[in-house]
C-alpha cells in the first residue's frame, strides 16, 4: 500500500508508522487520518510502532484544513465516519485492533496527537516530548480517547487538570502522572520501543490478541457510542464564537477573546 503523508515498514514481526508532514509538525490533515487508518487495519504485525518524523510526534489537527478550512472533509472521510457510526475513523481502527500498539513519542503529542498516544497500549517518551489535551482552548471537546483512556491511566482528577486546563507538560511530568511508562534519551526511542515489540512478537500470536482483545474486554467503553458522542459535541462546539475566535486569534498569532457563545 503506498502513502503520501506516513510511512509502514517492517522490522522483522514489528511495523512502524511514521507520520510524515515534519514541517508541519505532522499536524494531520484529512489524507493522514485515512492513511493511518489504512496503515492500522492493513497490517498484519505482530507488533506496532507509532512515531513522527522530524521534532514532533503529532501535533493535532492541521488547523488551516480541519479547524480553519471551510471545505469541509472529503466524501470519503464522511463515508468512513459513517461506517464507524461516529467515531473518528483512525481511532476505531486503533481502539479496535489485536495487535500491540507502542506510541514513540519523539517530540509534542498533543490535541489530537495527544489521543494518538493514548489509544496505544504502551507509551515510550523522548526527553523532548510534550503533552497536551489542548481541544478546550480551541473552544472544543476531546475525542473518545481523552475520555475514554486519560483518567484510566492517570486517574480522574489528574485527567481532569489536563482537560480542563489545556495544560502543556514535559516527559518528566508525563512520567510522575504514569501518562507514559518510561523516559529516555532521544536518541535511544525507537531503540527502547523496538526492543519491546520485539519481546512481544516473540511471544504467541494468539495469546497476544487474547490478552489485548481481554484488555479491550475488562476495561474499555463502546468506543463507538462514546466517538459518536464526542463527534457530536465537537460539531456543535466548532459553530460557537469561541471555538471560531480560537482558531482566529491561532492564525493570527494574538491571544484569544472569548465571550461565552
Amino acid at each position: 500500500m503506498q502513502f503520501k503523508e506516513l510511512s509502514y515498514e517492517m522490522d522483522g514481526a514489528v511495523g512502524v508508522i511514521t507520520l510524515r508532514r515534519p514541517e508541519a509538525m505532522n499536524s494531520l490533515t484529512y489524507t493522514l487520518y485515512m492513511e493511518l487508518e489504512d496503515a492500522v487495519r492493513s497490517s498484519s504485525a505482530a507488533a506496532l510502532i507509532i512515531t513522527g518524523e522530524g521534532r514532533a510526534f503529532c501535533a493535532g489537527d492541521d488547523v488551516k484544513q480541519i479547524l480553519g478550512g471551510t471545505a469541509g472533509p472529503p466524501a470519503e472521510a464522511i463515508e468512513r465516519g459513517r461506517k464507524t457510526g461516529g467515531l473518528t475513523p483512525a481511532a476505531d481502527a486503533l481502539l479496535h485492533t489485536d495487535i500491540p500498539v507502542i506510541a514513540a513519542i519523539n517530540g509534542p503529542a498533543v490535541g489530537w496527537g495527544m489521543e494518538l498516544a493514548l489509544m496505544a497500549d504502551i507509551r515510550v517518551a523522548s526527553e523532548r516530548a510534550k503533552f497536551a489535551e489542548l481541544f478546550v482552548v480551541r473552544g472544543l471537546c476531546c475525542d473518545a480517547a481523552g475520555l475514554g483512556r486519560l483518567a484510566q491511566i492517570v486517574g480522574r482528577e489528574w485527567a481532569a487538570e489536563l482537560l480542563f486546563t489545556g495544560e502543556v507538560i514535559d516527559a518528566e511530568k508525563a512520567k510522575e502522572i504514569r501518562l507514559v511508562s518510561r523516559v529516555v534519551p532521544h536518541e535511544q526511542l525507537l531503540q527502547t520501543a523496538m526492543e519491546i515489540a520485539q519481546k512481544i512478537a516473540a511471544n504467541p500470536p494468539l495469546a497476544v490478541k487474547a490478552l489485548k482483545a481481554g484488555l479491550r474486554r475488562t476495561l474499555d467503553p463502546d468506543w463507538r457510542d462514546t466517538g459518536a458522542w464526542a463527534i457530536a459535541r465537537i460539531s456543535e462546539l466548532r459553530k460557537t464564537e469561541d471555538s471560531k475566535e480560537s482558531v482566529r486569534s491561532f492564525l493570527e498569532k494574538r491571544q484569544p477573546k472569548f465571550v461565552g457563545r
